[in-house]
This record gives structure tokens, sequence and C-alpha cells, in this order.
């Protein structure tokens, strides 16, 4: 595949990624960032079962390697750093 093409494939998908979701990730990431409040979320971190999975002590399988967090809309998710 040419530079060119590879342009064009680029432009392409810019085009369809914007009509699917016309917002834009990095101003939502600032604006996420920029209302995050100091510590939220520190108590997860400091929990014995993060601090096993964070350390690989789990039993060491690799689908331990993969952590959800879930809840309800506005429960505060995506601020937990």
């Amino acid at each position: 595949m040419s530079n060119v093409e590879n342009l064009c494939n680029a432009d392409e998908r810019a085009e369809v990624l914007a009509w699917l979701s016309p917002l834009d990730p990095r101003i939502r990431h600032d604006d996420i960032r920029a209302h995050r409040v100091e510590d939220v979320g520190d108590w997860l971190l400091r929990t014995d079962e993060y601090r096993d999975w964070f350390g690989g002590t789990c039993g060491g399988e690799p689908d331990n390697l993969v952590l959800f967090c879930h809840g309800n809309p506005g429960v505060g998710k995506t601020y937990i750093r």
C-alpha cells in the first residue's frame, strides 16, 4: 500500500469516526481532568484487593490483569485516577 493510499485511508477513518461520535476525546479528557478532585478514588487504591491485583498476586493468571469498574452513570468512575 502506498503512502497516498495510507493517507486516504486515514482521512476516511477520521471521517467515519467523526460521523460515529462528534465528541472530541481530547476536549472531553481536558474537561474531566479540570473537574477532578484530588484524592478521589484513593480508597480503592489502598484496598488489599487492588494491591493484590496490581502486584500480580491474584493467582498469576493472565485473566487477572483486567480491572473492570462498573457502576451507575455519574458515580465517579471516570474521575478515579
